[in-house]
């Protein structure tokens, strides 16, 4: 009971006294900073060992000549490759939220179960890059296709630098292959979209105002539980100035959803103002490159040969198989690299 009213004078402390919020809020950035600047330096740190490893494994083969010590060294090569080149794509990250968490959600085209089962095959494909790429991922929102696949997912992905990362597959994804739900065995084509933007905490750069928000509730369509399907804890929240509308349905209660739903939203706001900042400059400026948003950026064909192909860059890649497993990172790295 003690610990309980310390708690509230605290509180009424904090709400009498506004710089003394203003200071916390400032120590978090801080720490964020100081925080990000510390992983940087224990990965440089962890890369600058691992180069002193080497050259103690180089000097021991030429005194031993042991075989065991040579496949220990192109295991540590390895590694050093793929440290280095992560390392250097960090550097390459452009933008103002480029170190945020990000919130993905993927559509599914024209085209019926055909296009909901590609919008679940790039769902799997995410994923799997996102565990690969050490973050983790929290589904947000899911509806399932009539039939088969996804009609639609959002999904928050965390991480440091996610959202400078992940921006780069922002677009159209378009799929060609021998459709396994058309019993002639003809050949289709599927488009799927994804959206990305980065988790932003209320920082007073976007206004929502109250009166311009519509707040749906409804029951969870998710597996069962104590809680979901019984109650009407997902929420739906439509922004009418812009028309976004964001839903959250696989947070604990009504309030968790709602929360997040709004962080969604302010997401998606500070994205789409960037966008218009970037439209804008081009029409300025008169560059002729043409705008990412919403246009088709790579093709998976599987047949009647299988490659992905990345109409940005023109990078490709022939091991279809790698890539629907996450491996993506060659194609992020040479969009960073290009743009």
């Amino acid at each position: 009971m003690d610990g309980f009213r310390e708690k509230l004078v605290g509180l009424k402390i904090l709400q009498e006294d506004p710089d003394l919020w203003n200071d916390m809020e400032n120590a978090q950035k801080v720490n964020k900073e100081a925080s990000q600047v510390d992983s940087i330096i224990q990965e440089y740190q962890s890369m600058s060992n691992l180069v002193q490893e080497i050259f103690g494994l180089i000097e021991l083969i030429e005194e031993t000549d042991e075989e065991e010590f040579v496949a220990e060294l192109d295991s540590s090569l390895v590694k050093l490759e793929r440290d280095v080149e992560k390392y250097n794509l960090k550097t390459m990250l452009k933008g103002n939220y480029r170190e945020c968490n990000a919130i993905l959600t993927l559509h599914s085209g024209a085209g019926g179960t055909e296009a909901c089962d590609w919008t679940q095959m790039l769902y799997r494909l995410y994923t799997r890059f996102v565990e690969r790429f050490g973050y983790t991922y929290e589904e947000l929102d899911k509806l399932d296709g009539d039939e088969a696949g996804i009609k639609s997912v959002t999904f928050r992905v965390i991480g440091l630098n996610a959202y400078g990362y992940l921006k780069a597959e922002k677009g159209v994804h378009r799929l060609v292959r021998i459709s396994p739900f058309d019993s002639q065995a003809r050949r289709h084509t599927s488009f799927a979209s994804l959206e990305v933007a980065p988790e932003i905490e209320d920082d007073g750069k976007i206004e929502i105002r109250p009166e311009d928000l519509r707040v749906d509730t409804y029951r969870s369509s998710g597996a069962g539980g104590q809680h979901v399907n019984k109650t009407e804890s997902a929420v739906r929240i439509t922004h009418l100035e812009s028309g976004i509308v964001v839903s959250c349905q696989n947070q604990r209660s009504q309030t968790q959803n709602r929360d997040m739903c709004m962080k969604m939203l302010r997401s998606q706001l500070i994205e789409k103002k960037e966008r218009e900042q970037l439209e804008t400059l081009q029409s300025i400026s008169g560059t002729l490159k043409k705008i990412e948003w919403g246009s088709q950026i790579r093709s998976y064909i599987f047949q009647p040969y299988t490659m992905v192909k990345d109409h940005r860059t023109g990078f490709s890649s022939g091991n279809i198989v790698n890539v629907m497993d996450g491996d993506i990172i060659e194609f992020i790295y040479d969009y960073l690299r290009k743009s």
